[in-house]
Parts: C-alpha cells; structure tokens; sequence
C-alpha cells in the first residue's frame, strides 16, 4: 500500500476540486511513493500528535486543517509550524490535507453536522458549480438545410458535440434569415443588391476552449457561405445541489431552540454552547445554516436564504451582532468542536474502501481551548 492508493481514497470522498479557491489541499508533505500501512487522522496537526504519530510508526497522517497554509519561507525548527513538518519528513511520514474539500463534499464533514439537528431537507449554502472541460462553449451556425449535415460531421470530426459519452450531439431547428449583399459580395443563394429570404438550419454544438478553434476552422471550410454566421457563447457553471459549502437544513418538523440546543450538545458530545438570540425570534425554529469551523462567511447566505438560525463553530462578535440584529440567532459550538466529530466517520470511509491499512484517530488532537 503506498500513499497514492490512500490519496484515491480519500479524493474519492472528497474531490479536491471540491475544495475553496483559498484553501491549501492534497498531499503537503512527502511522496505518493512512499508506503502507507498505517494512518492518523487528527484536524489539527500539533508537536504532540506528531510525536504521537512517530511513535505509532505512522506512514501517513491526514490533518483535517492543513499544517502548511500560508507559504513557508523555510523550513527549520525556529517554530513549531516549520518544526512539524520538518520531523515529520524526517521521520519519512506524508502529510494530507481535505479541508473545505470535505466541508463540501456528500456525506462530509457539513452532511455529518446538519444530521445531528433532525430530519429535513439539505442543500449547500454556497453551492459547487463545475462545468464539463468539452461544454464550456457553444458554437452556433446558420445554413442551408443540404449544407447541415456536411457541417455537423465536420464539427464533430473537430471534436464538438461531445456530452459526457455521446459524441455528435447537437440541436437543429429550422427556420428564416435574411441577408442584404453589397456590391462586393458574391452570394450564394439569391442575388446581391437586394433583400433576401433564405430557408435555412439553426446548428447549436458544445465545444472545449482546447477545441474551439479547430471547430471554426472545420465549419468555415465546410460551410457553403461566403460568410459564415457563427455565434460562440461561454457556458456558465453549473451549481450542484448536493456539494458545497455550508448546509441550509428545513426540518421536517419545527424545533424550540432548546430542542435544537439538545440535539447539537448530544452530537457534539459538548456540555455547553454559545447562544444569541435573534430580535423576535420565533418560538419554533424550521430552516437552519450551518457551516463547520468558522461559518461567518455564509452568515449573509443564510440569512438570505431564510434561515432564523445559524450554526457554526466561531464567528467575530461584530457579526454575531449584526445577525441578532437581522432576527437570526446564532449557536456556537467551537471551532473544532464542530469538526473532530466526523473523524470517525471518515475512519470508516477509509477502511471500508482501504482494508490492508490501519486508520487511528490521534488520540491528542484536542481543541485548544477547554470550558472550566
């Protein structure tokens, strides 16, 4: 077993595209080449859970936060950052990170929060929106109705149309243009001088940015027209109603708030929470935001989207502030209070996929700070 077979896993759960444009993720430290029998999983990496991974013979650790997120300028043991990853290469162990990759993905770390609150409907707050490398353009031509199907082999032949496994897909619709020639145009149809009305094919085909060109080029060569009409449009993104960041959850049933209390503690396995309650807050609470870690970014979405509550780890007091203001109370659990949870849940994930590999959970990786 090597480092690569665990990193397919774990990108299996958790595709890294999935993950927040300012986030560091994937394989931080070592090679995909070295071998990997034994795993600690922990969300933070620390001194103590890598002396705990050394001692074990660890061949890989997957730190739920990454250990290098801003860019190091060295890599010595003047501090602790640099010091980790210095003895952990020392030591020949890799380093993986998933992080908001795993906040978005199914069955993720968000997925493992909104089911502690009961059941209801979700969907992400900041949806994942992705587009398909061969269907971010679309190509479209007029011409001739004996003229269609020369054309559309030869955009095909140019690698247009392709959707998934289907090759040569289009759109037709028949229809009339017109066209007004000058003194220097020579037409085809009709004559120049003088409006025309020509019978004639629309031609609408996906096409990739690699391909685009050639698929041009394919079209004036095989079109009929001294001027060919085409129309390039770019494709935008498609959001996904089960990936993304933050959850938005509509219980199927209405809550109190201490309802909601109640069931957050026993997920958590925490005693206490942090709670402000919104102006004219209702006595039953049904739709909920929740984001792990700090959530306070997706505030704004899920007030938007309706939610009278939102639950995340921390947010800045000025923003709590701001969301008691705006009728929308919030909980807070702790930073990793609302992620060190799913770890077990990932722990599974992994061996059910990954049956040669021993997966621990660190047994130091603790929150930084303790209620007394």
């Amino acid at each position: 077993m090597k480092v690569n077979d665990v990193i397919n896993a774990l990108e299996s759960i958790a595709p890294l595209k999935y993950a927040a444009s300012w986030d560091n993720v994937g394989l931080l430290v070592g090679s995909g080449e070295w071998p990997a029998e034994s795993i600690l999983l922990t969300i933070d990496l620390t001194m103590e859970v890598l002396e705990e991974a050394i001692g074990a013979e660890t061949n890989l650790i997957v730190a739920y936060h990454p250990p290098i997120f801003e860019p190091l300028k060295a890599v010595t043991d003047a501090d602790e950052k640099q010091a980790v990853v210095l003895e952990a290469i020392r030591a020949g162990i890799a380093i993986y990170s998933s992080h908001t990759a795993l906040d978005a993905a199914p069955g993720g770390v968000n997925d493992w929060l909104a089911a502690g609150l009961g059941e209801g409907e979700s969907m992400p707050l900041e949806a994942h929106a992705e587009i398909p490398t061969g269907e971010k353009n679309k190509i479209i031509t007029m011409c001739p109705p004996d003229a269609f199907a020369t054309i559309h082999q030869a955009m095909s032949d140019a690698g247009a149309g392709v959707i998934g496994n289907y090759q040569q897909c289009s759109f037709r619709m028949a229809g009339k243009g017109t066209f007004f020639g000058t003194e220097d145009t020579n037409p085809v149809t009709g004559k120049k001088g003088r409006l025309e009305h020509v019978e004639e094919i629309r031609l609408e085909m996906v096409c990739s940015d690699s391909m685009l060109a050639g698929v041009i080029d394919a079209l004036r060569k095989t079109h009929p027209y001294e001027e060919p009409p085409i129309e390039v449009y770019r494709l935008s993104a498609r959001p996904d109603s089960l990936i993304g960041q933050g959850r938005r959850v509509k219980l199927n049933t209405p809550a109190t708030l201490d309802e909601i209390i109640t069931r957050i503690k026993a997920h958590l396995g925490v005693e206490q929470l942090k709670v402000a309650l919104g102006r004219k807050a209702p006595a039953h609470y049904q739709t909920i935001g929740l984001c792990a870690g700090a959530g306070g970014s997706l505030l704004d979405a899920a007030i938007e989207s309706g939610c009278e509550l939102f639950f995340t780890g921390e947010m800045r007091h000025h923003a709590a502030l701001d969301a008691v203001a705006r009728g929308c109370t919030i909980i807070l659990a702790g930073h990793t209070n609302t992620e060190r949870g799913y770890l077990s849940e990932l722990q599974q994930k992994i061996t059910d996929t990954q049956e040669d590999v021993t997966v621990v959970i660190s047994s130091f990786d603790r929150a930084p700070f303790e209620m007394r």
